[in-house]
């Protein structure tokens, strides 16, 4: 499922109209990353938790050449699903 036909499915359960889906889920985006930028997790009960996870600097091999190289740490967005979820899904 793609963002247009979230969108659709998304007016069709709540009886709203496109526009104001489209919205609606524009903003939930963006308040869930400015939240993660910040550090922040947030959680929605029954459906799942948006955090932030930290890498370590690693070191690794260029496939190409077999070169040793230095992974440097970085952050990444993660997602750990709840239990409504995971019992939807099962």
């Amino acid at each position: 499922m793609n963002k247009s036909e979230l969108i659709d499915a998304m007016a069709a359960n709540s009886g709203m109209k496109k526009t104001e889906c489209t919205a609606a889920l524009d903003a939930f985006i963006e308040a869930v990353g400015g939240a993660l930028k910040q550090g922040d997790q947030v959680t929605l009960v029954g459906f799942g938790t948006f955090l932030v996870r930290e890498r370590e600097a690693r070191t690794g091999r260029n496939p190409r050449s077999g070169e040793t190289i230095e992974i440097a740490a970085s952050r990444l967005p993660s997602f750990k699903a709840g239990k409504g979820l995971k019992d939807a899904v099962n």
